[in-house]
């Protein structure tokens, strides 16, 4: 897959340097010198090109036209908006994420515009710091389809209600699913049968709504 990122904020650089892990063909543009001087020490010279991401030869010399996907993040809604238009309609690239700075212009990062996947930041933080705080102890670990569903971990503390008590004759949330349960560092599968001890690590797939629930099972009595 090749992805091209417009931007050299720390974000764009995790991501290349995450892709080029995994193998993935990528390539960053930037056009500030003094970001430039930070990111050619994070990453290998082929991958960055410098200039600005408005320009079309750049674009093409990125290799826009053979592109699975353009990410732009710069710190411009501007910018971004104006690229992923322009990579659709312009060099046929079939899926644009574009990064919101400012929370009030997301109403333009739509298919108007050709934005497949509009990533605002501000709204995404809030939703975590909100998460974080009504889940107590459970970490979400992992989020699914978009943030509709989560991988959870939840360790079990003395005096949780739940201990003993089997997972078919718990009130599990529809929307839960007990994937694997950690106990002394071994994995245990869970079945119907299976009860709960103090320590237990359990994983979980579940929504939101299912996530209180579940946290709600494992609270000390």
């Amino acid at each position: 897959m090749l992805v091209v990122i417009a931007g050299g904020e720390p974000i764009g650089v995790q991501l290349a340097k995450f892709l080029s892990a995994q193998h993935h063909k990528v390539r960053l543009i930037e056009h500030r010198p003094e970001v430039l001087a930070r990111i050619h020490q994070k990453l290998p010279t082929e991958v960055i090109l410098e200039g600005y991401i408005t320009d079309l030869d750049l674009l093409v010399k990125a290799g826009i036209n053979q592109a699975d996907v353009l990410v732009a993040c710069t710190l411009s809604d501007t910018d971004n908006l104006a690229l992923c238009f322009l990579a659709h309609t312009h060099f046929n690239v079939s899926r644009t994420i574009g990064r919101i700075n400012d929370p009030s212009h997301a109403w333009l990062f739509d298919k108007k515009f050709h934005v497949n996947v509009a990533l605002n930041e501000a709204t995404i933080l809030a939703h975590l710091i909100e998460e974080e705080m009504s889940l107590g102890d459970m970490m979400t670990l992992l989020k699914l389809r978009r943030g509709q569903f989560s991988l959870v971990e939840v360790r079990i503390p003395p005096g949780a209600s739940s201990i003993g008590i089997a997972i078919k004759d718990l009130a599990l949330p529809d929307q839960c699913l007990i994937a694997a349960i950690i106990r002394k560092g071994d994995m245990v599968v869970p079945r119907g049968a299976t009860t709960f001890e103090v320590g237990d690590e359990v994983l979980a797939v579940t929504d939101a709504q299912g996530a209180e629930q579940l946290a709600a099972l494992f609270v000390v009595q």
